[in-house]
This record gives structure tokens, C-alpha cells and sequence, in this order.
């Protein structure tokens, strides 16, 4: 079902995403969507859920979603959030929080955000209510002066992850909201790494943790 690579020039290939057409007899169950069935299914999806609709996915995605959780500050419409939101798609984290502007910027995420629960937060005010009230620890990740190496640090097992935004980093008052904030040693000459290349090392280091017994 997979399809050849398509011809883009004499001798010159791209690959085609995901798998076309299915063929006939299709397959039975309330998962299958008609269209992409019809028509083929390029979205980057596991093989599992080729030809699923997107509400059967997140079904499924929903009954093994993991306790970590996401948080990122967005008062500058950081390119960046999704590229952190697309990385808390793949380690299917229970919830990703928008902390400022509702609209941000979703250029990186690939439409991963349709698989998650995004929920947004107009303050860092409002983000440490919802936090307390689901008993969620905010562990803040950025290279600040009451920063913590992350290499040795013990993540709770039902946290949430609160990020800055590049250049700027965390504000203030974000740091003020978290139980512990956790810095990633930098073994170069810059200061601090991309926001989104932080959040990625710091999930991995929480599954370290808990997925990977």
C-alpha cells in the first residue's frame, strides 16, 4: 500500500508520506475513516492508526496517556511552541498548557495539537490554581540563578513541565510558581540551548524516570 517516490526532476526522487488507497474489501470497525480509506492516508501517523480518524486516534491516545505534562509561557507568539507541543505528542502527555496570549504559534506542531488536550491559561496566576487544584508540581525548566542541574534531579511522576520562551526564558513570576526549576548543563560556549531542544531533553529525562523500568 505504500507508495513508489514520486519523480521531481531526471533521476531525482521524493518520498510520498504514509500509504494510498486502501484496497477492497476494506477493513470493518468503527475506527476506519470512509475518506482516507477512499483516498489514501499521508498524515505522519504510527501504522497503527493508519486509515483512523482523528477522534478514534485520540480515543485510543486517551486511555494510556502519560501523568507529565507540558507548560509553555506565550507572550511573544514563540515559534517554538510547537515544536515542544509536537514533542509532547510523541511522549503522549496528558495535557499541554498555553500560559498567556491564547493564540500561539502553531506552525511547528504539524496538527499534533489535534491528538492533545490543550488547555490555556490567561496568567501564571490562573496556570498555578489549575496546577494546585489537580495536585500537578511545576517544575520549571530554564538556566536561572535558583536553577538546579537537571541531570540529577528527581522528577515527581505527576508534573508539569513549565517552559520560557526563547531568548527570554521563563518571566519571573513563572519561576516564583515552581516547586524546583531544573537547568541543563551547557557544555559549550553559549549560555543556553533553543526552547524547543530544552524541552525535548527535559521530557526525555522525566521518561528516563518513569517509562523506561
Amino acid at each position: 500500500m505504500n507508495q513508489p517516490p514520486a519523480e521531481i526532476g531526471p533521476g531525482e526522487f521524493y518520498p510520498v508520506v504514509g500509504v494510498g488507497p486502501h484496497p477492497k474489501p476494506w477493513p470493518v470497525g468503527e475506527q476506519y475513516d470512509p475518506e482516507l480509506l477512499e483516498n489514501g492516508d499521508r498524515r505522519n501517523v504510527l501504522d497503527k492508526y493508519r486509515y483512523w480518524s482523528v477522534s478514534a486516534i485520540v480515543a485510543d491516545l486517551n486511555t494510556k496517556r502519560h501523568a507529565l505534562r507540558i507548560a509553555i509561557e506565550n507572550w511573544q507568539h514563540d515559534l517554538n511552541i510547537g515544536s515542544i507541543v509536537r514533542t509532547a505528542n510523541a511522549f503522549n502527555v496528558s495535557s499541554v498548557h498555553i500560559v498567556g496570549k491564547r493564540d500561539w504559534n502553531r506552525r511547528g506542531a504539524m496538527v499534533t495539537d489535534k491528538y492533545l488536550t490543550v488547555i490555556h491559561h490567561p496568567t501564571v496566576a490562573d496556570f498555578k490554581t489549575w496546577c494546585d487544584e489537580n495536585q500537578v508540581a511545576i517544575i520549571g525548566i530554564d538556566n536561572v540563578e535558583v536553577s538546579t542541574p537537571i541531570e540529577s534531579a528527581k522528577f515527581p511522576k505527576n508534573c508539569v513541565l513549565f517552559l520560557g520562551q526563547e531568548g527570554a526564558g521563563m518571566s519571573d513570576e513563572a519561576v516564583a510558581v515552581c516547586e524546583q526549576v531544573l537547568a541543563i548543563t551547557q557544555y559549550g560556549s553559549t549560555r543556553s540551548m533553543n526552547a524547543s531542544a530544552a524541552g525535548a531533553i527535559s521530557m526525555y529525562a522525566w521518561a528516563m524516570q518513569h517509562l523506561h523500568k
